[in-house]
């Protein structure tokens, strides 16, 4: 697991943003905060990569991309 972490931590700036778009940030973002909850043990953000695979498509995508423009990272709670 923490491989797949750090893989996502370091990709580059271009392939965050493309998978913050619509319909690939809910499955691709939601299954890293999923794993990165797994990982730490985290409740909390569990929950968010559950929530964030069915509503990242159609309404939390606009969060991870603006925090990928703005701080090239997505918001994980923690």
């Amino acid at each position: 697991m923490k491989d797949i972490i750090k893989w996502y931590d370091n990709l580059p700036w271009i392939v965050k943003l493309i998978f913050a778009l619509p319909g690939l940030d809910g499955i691709l973002w939601g299954i890293y905060r999923l794993i990165k909850g797994l990982h730490k043990n985290d409740i909390g953000l569990i929950v968010a990569g559950i929530v964030w695979i069915f509503a990242g498509i159609f309404i939390l995508w606009l969060v991870d991309l603006i925090t990928v423009i703005m701080y090239n990272k997505v918001t994980v709670l923690a």
